[in-house]
């Protein structure tokens, strides 16, 4: 006889770097997973590699097409869904030739979500958003969750942006109809990769472990394990006074040059073509007119990123793995997928 679900979630993104762990997660804390897909061709892979993770053996899992772009889908979706975790958005490697490309699609699909989300009268909305919806006003370091992004401000790019005005519409449909609604703000998330896709933020490690940098920026971002990521998702669906609240889900704030010294450290077999080297950060401007990676974080080199996670600790009982462990998983799964 099977054991009683806690409930079918569903979860928008789930072919995603966070979207599968966030399933694995679920699938072990004993709930039903239902997750969208552009397309229904990538459902082998994308179940394959959310199983071989620990604990998501059992519980069912399916999957529908839905498209953020579109309303074809989603009332079937929705359909017999409890919850649901919205963590579809789009992350660029590359500054987009027209920012709308990245802020049409994040605002709009997030509030196609939550529409479909009220009228199949969902328990619950958990919805992923960013510290790029955080860091970016006038707040000063340590950034806390009553900080927002200034979309005006010379450091908000076509990303920044997609994710503050994204929440804000989120925020705004919950006020007026009365959805509950949590928002996760996550920093830049490492750790181990589900399957032989390696996103954006893991992209880093990659590149490193492979040789791809000459040299190192004095870029500085708070770390945190995308398995604490969705773990924070779970508490956000669980604890009753998450509701209406929005939680920074980050670590310490690590420089490339700190990731690298731990990937030097710790894969010898590597160290020679993971840089030492700082540049400049005028030099860095220059280098930046030729390489896209680098045009997307020119305007924050050696900024001072610090996030709060206190509330996150106090209010959902959530405590991250050391940021070392995070970039040690990235790693591992790296070399076990025949990555780098």
């Amino acid at each position: 006889m099977q054991a009683e679900t806690k409930g079918l979630v569903l979860v928008t993104g789930i072919g995603g770097f966070l979207g599968r762990h966030v399933a694995v997660q679920l699938l072990a804390a004993g709930y039903d997973v239902r997750g969208t897909l552009r397309s229904l061709k990538r459902t082998k892979a994308v179940e394959t590699a959310i199983r071989s993770a620990d604990g998501a053996a059992s519980g069912k899992l399916t999957f529908v097409a839905a498209d953020l772009l579109s309303d074809n889908g989603w009332a079937a979706a929705l359909s017999g869904i409890t919850d649901v975790i919205h963590t579809a958005s789009p992350f660029p490697s590359k500054v987009p030739k027209n920012e709308n490309d990245l802020i049409a699609p994040a605002c709009e699909g997030t509030l196609r979500v939550l529409r479909a989300a009220k009228d199949a009268d969902v328990r619950r909305v958990v919805l992923t958003s960013s510290t790029a919806a955080v860091s970016y006003g006038r707040g000063k370091p340590p950034f806390t969750e009553a900080d927002w992004t200034d979309i005006n401000s010379p450091l908000a790019t076509a990303y920044y942006k997609s994710k503050t005005l994204a929440e804000q519409a989120a925020w705004d449909f919950a006020r007026e109809s009365g959805l509950q609604l949590t928002v996760i703000n996550p920093s830049m998330i490492l750790g181990p990769i589900l399957g032989a896709e390696n996103g954006t933020s893991v992209g880093l490690v990659r590149a490193l472990m492979t040789g791809r940098y000459p040299v190192l920026p004095d870029f500085r971002v708070p770390v945190v394990d995308v398995r604490d990521v969705a773990d924070a998702h779970v508490r956000a669906l669980e604890v009753e006074e998450a509701v209406g609240e929005r939680f920074i889900i980050a670590g310490e704030t690590l420089s490339v040059k700190d990731i690298a010294t731990v990937l030097r450290h710790d894969y010898p077999a590597y160290a020679r073509k993971i840089p030492r080297f700082v540049l400049p950060n005028w030099l860095a401007g220059i280098a930046s007119r030729f390489d896209p990676g680098l045009k997307l974080i020119v305007a924050e080199l050696g900024r001072d990123a610090r996030v709060s996670n206190d509330k996150a600790r106090r209010m959902l009982g959530w405590k991250p793995r050391p940021e070392a462990d995070a970039i040690r998983a990235s790693a591992d799964s790296l070399i076990a997928a025949g990555l780098v």
